[in-house]
């Protein structure tokens, strides 16, 4: 008896565009046309730009976390576990179940979609020190610890203590850690209102970045309404600066500075995931290099977008222009290159990403807040709107719109609670526990791996 094996489609992330992939497949090819299947460690959706608003509780983690296994008419296998390494020859995917086994997964077509992890450099102390802001742990997890500090500095005795755990810095002038800094800040700023020992003007907030500009995406005039929003709320700007190392108890700037401090908050950047590192392909600037139509040169069936790919910028026509790495691009992506996935199955032509940027949202918690809608500059209540507008149209789902509208207005009306859960309080985690970026393969592991499984099969 002969059996026909249907091709197999194999999708490695749940963010963005591996989502609006795998969404756009289910819905584009016929039951027995393929199997889908997903690998993501967890299975939801992270809504990453509000991640800020959950680390200073005006949003729970909830709210932001899409489920994917919620719905019951979806069909696509659901793989929980990381890739760890593609061996593009054999075509096989290896994967660290949650189990900690390591499996290997064979495909016919691939979509690459990983996304990136912190980017980080070899300052002394930094992944040992530094809490991160790309995960949903992290902000729940930073939002017990900026709570705790509060609480430690009001039970101490010792004034030099209770002024360092006041202290706040946050590395990175883009959107993340200016939302991080702003939220944060305005979260410590209603908190100590109920903490009648602690002196408000021991609570100090600190952004740095690298760069001369704060968000240059913005423009001159919004990049200035930006700073000048956030010093009147208190918080110190240093640009030009970074990190020279850090300790657990201080941290010392590159212009000399020492801080004394406990929080330490990087979000200087990304990087495309470890894992487009066990390909062996020529990247740009650490992200895979793919053509318009987001397929690997060379390889059948291999495709790559978000921020692991370097997906050229048709619509700015300018040379070498890339697509960055933001949700706004990542999520039609993931549409396109589901298309062109079905394309190459049915032997039809594919056809290359095109989008032209929407524009620049920045919600700085309250009613501020800088907008760059289709070009036209908006800043306070009317680009608050627009900001939150954005964000709540861009979730997938009804069930997320609802909870976070109803957080939205419930933070509106009766303001913040101030609640720590306890769980970080016996196990302090940082930056290098999130992550897993020591979980990925060598090329030379992987190519050894997979003929091992060969051989024994």
């Amino acid at each position: 008896m002969n059996t026909v094996t249907r091709p197999r489609i194999l999708v490695v992330g749940a963010g963005f565009a591996g989502v609006g992939c795998v969404r756009r497949l289910e819905r584009r090819l016929a039951a027995d046309e393929a199997d889908v299947t997903l690998v993501t460690p967890f299975a939801y959706q992270l809504y990453l730009p509000l991640l800020p608003q959950v680390a200073s509780g005006v949003l729970t983690p909830q709210s932001i976390a899409l489920s994917l296994r919620r719905s019951r008419k979806y069909r696509t296998r659901i793989i929980p576990g990381g890739a760890i390494g593609v061996d593009l020859a054999s075509k096989v995917c290896v994967i660290r179940t949650i189990t900690g086994e390591i499996v290997n997964q064979p495909y016919d077509y691939i979509v690459l979609a990983p996304g990136s992890i912190t980017r980080t450099f070899d300052i002394p102390g930094l992944t040992d020190h530094a809490f991160g802001m790309k995960t949903l742990a992290e902000a729940a997890y930073i939002r017990d610890h900026v709570i705790s500090q509060l609480d430690l500095a009001d039970a101490s005795h010792d004034p030099a203590e209770r002024a360092a755990r006041l202290q706040f810095v946050v590395v990175g002038g883009g959107y993340a850690g200016t939302e991080t800094a702003a939220c944060l800040q305005q979260l410590t700023h209603n908190a100590v209102k109920r903490y009648p020992r602690l002196d408000p003007a021991l609570i100090r907030w600190h952004l740095i970045d690298i760069a001369p500009k704060l968000m240059p995406e913005l423009g001159e005039k919004l990049g200035r309404d930006a700073q000048e929003i956030l010093r009147r709320r208190g918080i110190e700007i240093s640009l030009g600066v970074s990190i020279a190392k850090a300790g657990p108890e201080e941290v010392t700037f590159t212009d000399g500075r020492v801080i004394p401090t406990r929080t330490l908050i990087w979000t200087a950047g990304v990087v495309a995931s470890p894992l487009i590192g066990t390909l062996g392909e020529k990247t740009v600037r650490g992200r895979l290099e793919v053509t318009p139509e987001m397929s690997l040169p060379g390889h059948d069936g291999v495709f790559a977008l978000g921020d692991a790919a370097a997906v050229p910028d048709v619509a700015r026509k300018e040379e070498g222009a890339v697509c960055p790495p933001t949700a706004q691009h990542a999520m039609r992506q993931g549409k396109v290159a589901a298309d062109n996935v079905i394309a190459t199955l049915r032997n039809q032509p594919l056809r290359p990403y095109e989008h032209k940027d929407l524009g620049l949202v920045v919600d700085l918690g309250g009613k501020d807040a800088v907008s760059k809608p289709l070009g036209v500059e908006l800043r306070g209540l009317p680009a608050q709107v627009v900001a939150r507008g954005y964000h709540w149209s861009a979730l997938r789902t009804n069930v997320a719109k609802t909870r976070v509208l109803t957080n939205w207005v419930l933070n509106a009306v009766a303001g913040d609670d101030f609640v720590r859960t306890g769980f970080q309080a016996r196990k302090p985690a940082k930056l290098k526990d999130f992550e897993y970026t020591d979980a990925y393969l060598t090329p030379e592991q992987l190519r050894e791996h997979v003929t091992g499984a060969e051989g024994r099969a």
